[in-house]
């Protein structure tokens, strides 16, 4: 294929894949909220309020990045190279979003082996209090994080909107894609799922009563499937990302820049399905 060919292709496949993220994530989202928050059985689980808050994320991560993606590939108009003030808000809104996801995810797993634990002092600290106050910190200290792309990022020297200084750019590379959305909400969201699974197995022997194991069972699998999913969808991100951003340091690349876009656009339409996959349907 020529590379014409190759960026051709590239853009049916961002067009595509976007519209279908963006709309199918946002009904499934919608009914992940109604679900959450009108069902009795759910509505004062912890669990379930961090996957309630993470539905609402993840479409506002939703509405910022793929309207902005449709409108790049679809019509050829992309804000963040004309507009200062929307190259900086994208980035600052879409990585707080981000690290916002990972953590609530993070938060149901650890809640959900808190909940599911047979010693009591842990389910004790399985509370909504604790869920409310954790969610309103992480929000905080993510939207404060933000203030950073809203400073180094910038349209002015060139064609894109990009990070300017060399400093943030090693930051982002090495703390932010690889630790902060990378192996870090991983590694803790797969031991956390990983120990809710053993103390549902060991509910099901106990003499807890039917509803209460069948509530447990069904917020354990969804999380383990959130959990599964989103571990399985990042890491080809991750890599691509930071290869990117290497590039960009040492100003070159091994792979051609028309490869590199068709790369792209399938990496980050399975990422971003981190954002459009709902707890509800997922199982």
């Amino acid at each position: 294929m020529t590379e014409e060919e190759i960026y051709g292709v590239s853009r049916y496949l961002t067009n595509l894949f976007s519209f279908i993220i963006l709309f199918g994530g946002l009904i499934g989202h919608v009914i992940d909220i109604l679900v959450f928050t009108s069902s009795r059985r759910f509505r004062n689980r912890p669990s379930a309020f961090f996957l309630t808050i993470e539905s609402i994320v993840n479409s506002v991560q939703l509405i910022i990045s793929f309207s902005s993606r449709i409108a790049i590939s679809g019509f050829d108009d992309d804000l963040t190279r004309t507009s200062i003030v929307w190259c900086k808000l994208r980035s600052a809104i879409a990585s707080s979003c981000t690290l916002i996801s990972f953590t609530i995810v993070c938060f149901a797993a650890i809640n959900q082996y808190l909940s599911t634990s047979y010693q009591s002092y842990l389910k004790t600290l399985s509370t909504l209090n604790l869920a409310h106050y954790l969610t309103g910190i992480a929000i905080i200290i993510w939207s404060l994080h933000g203030i950073l792309f809203l400073i180094f990022m910038d349209n002015k020297s060139t064609v894109k909107c990009v990070v300017i200084s060399d400093g943030f750019l090693a930051y982002v590379t090495y703390i932010y894609y690889l630790i902060l959305t990378g192996f870090l909400p991983m590694i803790i969201m797969s031991v956390f799922a990983i120990l809710a699974s053993y103390n549902i197995r060991a509910i099901v022997r106990s003499h807890i009563p039917i509803f209460r194991r069948r509530i447990d069972q069904q917020l354990t699998s969804m999380i383990i499937a959130r959990v599964a999913f989103s571990v399985i969808i990042t890491l080809p991100y991750v890599l691509f990302r930071v290869y990117s951003l290497q590039s960009q340091m040492l100003r070159n690349g091994s792979v051609s820049p028309t490869i590199a876009d068709l790369i792209g656009a399938i990496v980050f339409a399975l990422f971003y399905l981190n954002f459009s996959v709902c707890s509800i349907t997922v199982l």
